[in-house]
């Protein structure tokens, strides 16, 4: 390639004629020892360390914001904190003045059960036989006992007589009601028929005496209701006193075997109702404890015949790995003499590659003019 006359860029030059101005007052600083100081430049460490007085007034400057800003929120959570306890306190002191008022123990439903004067108000556990309270749990009257059996027996017999008077009288009664509402349903078409030029007047009449026979039967309804309602709750009265009998004559108070056996299968049965188990069963047990003790000697002695193959198989084993540790010491030993004639070998060719190096490569040692080529940058 031919050497071209390019036009010199000034920007260029005058960029390098300032990086050279530049390195020229470097070297006058570091080289000229009234100035230099333990060889650094000094400016430029001064000038770090105004840097970093600046960096860390403003970190400090930061920091007291941050703790200024910690300080006021710590305080909003106090105020915070306060008053939540105190609508916390409020609403538990209104809570309480509440159950003071309205929820006194006196008023609760089940307050009897845990009535301190209890025993002061309860009556006599049986005042006489015809106390109501003497009922077949009491254990304090039995059928039998009274004094006034008769007259009782009688009064129920008038009473379940008047009560089917009663209902056949109601019975009696939602007929004739029902009949009546018939009629008057069929007179309402008649009358449909026949007054259609007088529609309106007629049904408004229609529809009061309607209202009025719906409400009476309504009525009777309701009052039907309620006697069927007082009967069913007499005969749940009944059925309860029933089954109170069933369960003092049933199978659990009588210790009836039969009663232990469990829905789940024959195998197994209701702990709370068990009185044992039978001699079949107790042979059956035996029978099976007796198989297992063979099963267990059977596996026992089966247990011992593995063992005595592992004990055969370790042996062997170990004898197998005695001879492979003899057999690797000797590969070993060979490996070690190997080695220990190589390493002579190594030995020998880098005494002779160093007194080669000595005697032939390093024969011109550096004078004085090699070390003034250095140090002369700044860099």
């Amino acid at each position: 390639m031919y050497k071209l006359d390019i036009p010199i860029d000034l920007k260029e030059a005058a960029a390098i004629e300032r990086r050279r101005k530049l390195e020229k007052e470097r070297q006058n600083r570091i080289f000229n020892a009234k100035i230099r100081t333990i060889g650094v430049d000094l400016d430029a460490l001064n000038q770090q360390a105004k840097d970093r007085k600046i960096k860390e007034d403003t970190e400090k400057a930061r920091d007291e914001s941050f703790m200024a800003d910690m300080v006021r929120n710590d305080k909003i959570v106090t105020m915070l904190q306060k008053r939540q306890e105190q609508d916390i306190h409020n609403l538990e002191k209104a809570l309480n003045e509440f159950r003071d008022r309205y929820q006194r123990p006196e008023t609760r439903k089940e307050f009897d059960l845990y009535d301190p004067d209890a025993k002061k108000k309860d009556k006599p556990a049986r005042v006489g036989d015809d106390d109501p309270r003497c009922g077949i749990s009491s254990l304090q009257k039995f059928d039998g006992e009274d004094l006034n059996s008769k007259s009782r027996k009688k009064l129920q017999n008038e009473q379940l007589r008047e009560w089917s008077l009663r209902q056949k009288q109601d019975k009696e009664d939602a007929i004739a009601q029902q009949k009546y509402a018939d009629g008057l349903y069929d007179k309402k078409r008649i009358q449909l028929d026949q007054r259609a030029m007088e529609l309106q007047a007629s049904e408004e009449e229609c529809r009061r005496q309607i209202a009025i026979t719906t409400k009476s039967f309504n009525q009777a309804q309701i009052n039907e209701r309620k006697e069927r309602e007082a009967l069913n709750k007499k005969h749940e009265q009944d059925d309860n006193f029933t089954e109170i009998s069933n369960h003092v004559f049933g199978d659990m108070l009588t210790e009836n075997p039969g009663v232990a056996s469990s829905a789940f299968g024959p195998h197994r049965v209701i702990p709370d109702r068990w009185k044992g188990m039978t001699p079949a069963q107790l042979e059956e047990i035996r029978r099976i404890q007796e198989q297992q003790r063979q099963e267990k000697k059977r596996l026992q002695e089966e247990e011992w015949q593995r063992e005595m193959e592992w004990d055969r198989q370790r042996v062997a084993v170990a004898k197998a790995g005695t001879i492979m540790e003899q057999r690797h010491g000797r590969l070993q030993e060979e490996i070690r003499r190997d080695q220990d004639s190589a390493n002579v070998h190594l030995n020998a060719e880098q005494k002779a590659h160093k007194n080669f190096l000595d005697k032939e490569v390093y024969i011109n040692p550096p004078t004085a003019q090699y070390f003034a080529q250095f140090n002369t940058s700044s860099r």
